[in-house]
């Protein structure tokens, strides 16, 4: 690894272990809410964390261009992207349930995502990927599950915000509920996809997300040796398939 990118994942690091610290003081308090819509709440901890986390990527990086859920900064026209989103599992952090994590990433002009963190402050667990190197849980090496068969397999799906959405979500639960060995819901793409990569989760389906919700959960998964089904929608939204490479899970 290089000096520069070397300096990018430690930054990133320190980033989100920042805003993890930030989450965890202001878990269980009272919280602002400033939008409230029907499958989502927008929160002033969001602004907060991704406000603390750009201002440490920029006090290193100042020339590189950040998007974040709760809005963009930096260069626009910078040759590195940042892409932060700074409460992954707003929903559960705002009703204290303690399963939501951070996640940065980094990609390069060319689209190619350099490297990615999730951290998650309530177990303290933080899991790293650089490109071209291993998938880390706290500096340990992780890989995909060995599981090869549906009927075996731990799956999460994710509950996306439109009707259109949901609907399809449905009959994935309908189409798995009788394959899978389990289905889960938990709240947070980001984690969801760390799980995938360290091998607790087999699959992971989600019919809309965004970009910062999954940046860095792809490079996680791809570089634990698993696979990555990314396909954009006419909405801007994405659809994907995070798995074990191992079992083949359809969108039907």
């Amino acid at each position: 690894m290089n000096r520069e990118k070397e300096h990018m994942i430690y930054t990133a690091i320190a980033a989100a272990e920042a805003a993890g610290e930030l989450l965890r003081r202001n878990f269980g308090q009272q919280i602002q809410i400033n939008q409230n819509d029907a499958h989502d709440i927008k929160i002033q901890t969001d602004v907060d964390s991704q406000n603390l986390i750009y201002s440490i990527l920029l006090d290193n990086f100042p020339e590189h261009k950040l998007l974040g859920e709760e809005g963009d900064a930096g260069n626009p026209n910078g040759e590195i992207e940042w892409i932060v989103d700074p409460i992954d599992g707003t929903v559960n952090f705002v009703m204290g349930i303690p399963h939501f994590c951070v996640s940065i990433a980094a990609r390069d002009k060319k689209g190619e995502t350099l490297l990615g963190v999730i951290y998650d402050p309530m177990r303290d667990e933080m899991f790293t990927a650089t490109q071209g190197r291993p998938c880390l849980l706290n500096g340990r090496k992780q890989q995909v599950s060995p599981r090869t068969e549906v009927k075996e397999a731990i799956m999460a799906i994710g509950f996306a915000k439109s009707q259109e959405s949901i609907d399809q979500c449905l009959k994935l639960y309908q189409y798995y509920g009788s394959k899978a060995k389990k289905l889960r819901a938990m709240g947070s793409a980001a984690l969801d996809l760390a799980y995938v990569a360290a091998g607790r989760l087999d699959a992971y389906i989600e019919q809309g997300v965004s970009l910062w919700d999954i940046a860095a959960g792809d490079l996680l998964v791809r570089q634990a040796g698993g696979k990555m089904d990314v396909t954009a929608k006419a909405d801007g939204k994405l659809k994907i398939v995070g798995s074990n490479g191992k079992i083949d899970f359809p969108m039907v």
